[in-house]
């Protein structure tokens, strides 16, 4: 038995022919900077979300990074202004605060959720706060009713890190459409993934998107007029044309993600196992099946030897990164024992529900001994 983490070749298998049409499309338009792709992508993205703007940008750390730095620009944010982030995040998020010389006040999240815990933020509150950052984190939604609340009281932007809960929603409001802006990666891996780097910013602030537009286009609204020093952050025609192929696909992709995640749920019943918990079905979309288990070195080893291929996301948490060296005597707990503890099964379009059986005897079989 062979079960691959992810396999990207077979997932694009699927839809070769769409995505090699609309390559060739491209191609013979002889337009492969700002044209009509990149154009019917962010409506499309924008109305998918059900936001008003989406802005095309290279990546997804340059989408938080230019949102922030775009508030900064227009007076709303200023060096050493305090953003509320999950200490349990992938590093991006704090990048993308301290290249602002924004301060990053990391929280732990809830145990359960993996999420930021909205009683943690209100704990970490100080007369400097001014943005929240939750991260959507492994594909669930962050608890954004009671985030937006505790931001409404205080008059504090909220920025989602969407980059891993493309269609995720609560109560029929997506992710990309709670918070004053949401970045959103599509790097290959990602539910929806182009072929190469690429992100987006939606917003529904009219001026925020111009001038994350602008910032991303070397500071120039109008061509060979520079109003900010900006940088070259866009997405490309040939990246906007795939995403536009596979955002077609992308509510079929999540509902197989969703029957992938109750299989391994209903399969996988062991005390030393701690499964992932949700409040609804529509909150999760699965970018990533992540479990808990105090053995975890022990359980991965066995699933590879009976060719089970898992990851771990993410084995150090920012706060203990070389990066950050001046963080290292700061303590998380519960961050750090999640680090410790969590272990990523495979899931995605690439797998049948054989495929997640087997994998789900396999934990059986390991976790019996532990």
């Amino acid at each position: 038995m062979t079960v691959p983490f992810l396999d990207l070749k077979a997932i694009n298998h699927t839809i070769r022919q769409e995505l090699i049409d609309a390559c060739t499309n491209v191609i013979d338009s002889g337009w492969y900077i700002g044209g009509s792709e990149l154009a019917a992508f962010e409506q499309e993205f924008a109305s998918y979300c059900g936001s008003e703007h989406c802005i095309g940008v290279a990546n997804g750390l340059d989408a938080l990074t230019l949102t922030l730095r775009a508030w900064k620009q227009l007076g709303k944010l200023k060096e050493g202004d305090e953003v509320i982030v999950p200490a349990n995040t992938y590093i991006a998020t704090i990048l993308a605060i301290t290249e602002n010389r924004l301060k990053p006040v990391l929280v732990e999240p809830d145990v359960q959720s993996f999420n930021i815990s909205p009683a943690n933020i209100e704990a970490a509150i100080t007369a400097n706060t001014r943005a929240i950052l939750p991260v959507h984190l492994y594909g669930q939604l962050a608890d954004m009713p009671n985030i937006m609340t505790i931001a409404q009281q205080h008059n504090f932007l909220v920025l989602e890190d969407s980059a891993q809960a493309h269609g995720a929603s609560i109560g029929g409001k997506k992710a990309g459409n709670w918070g004053h802006a949401a970045g959103f990666s599509f790097y290959p891996g990602k539910n929806l993934g182009a072929l190469g780097d690429a992100g987006a910013v939606t917003t529904n602030d009219a001026e925020l998107a111009e001038t994350i537009r602008t910032l991303g286009n070397y500071g120039s609204h109008e061509k060979y007029k520079n109003i900010y020093q900006g940088v070259n952050s866009r997405l490309d025609e040939l990246q906007a044309a795939m995403l536009r192929v596979k955002l077609k696909h992308l509510d079929e992709q999540i509902t197989q993600r969703r029957t992938i995640a109750k299989t391994y749920i209903e399969g996988i019943k062991n005390p030393a196992i701690q499964l992932p918990k949700w409040e609804n079905n529509e909150q999760h979309v699965w970018h990533l099946f992540v479990m808990r288990c105090n053995q975890r070195d022990v359980l991965q080893k066995f699933l590879a030897e009976v060719g089970v291929q898992t990851l771990i996301h993410y084995p150090v948490p920012p706060h203990q990164q070389q990066a950050y060296a001046s963080w290292s005597d700061q303590n998380y707990q519960i961050t750090e024992m999640i680090h410790n503890q969590v272990l990523s099964l495979p899931i995605g379009p690439h797998l049948s529900i054989d495929d997640v059986k087997q994998v789900c005897k396999a934990v059986q079989k390991v976790i019996a001994t532990l």
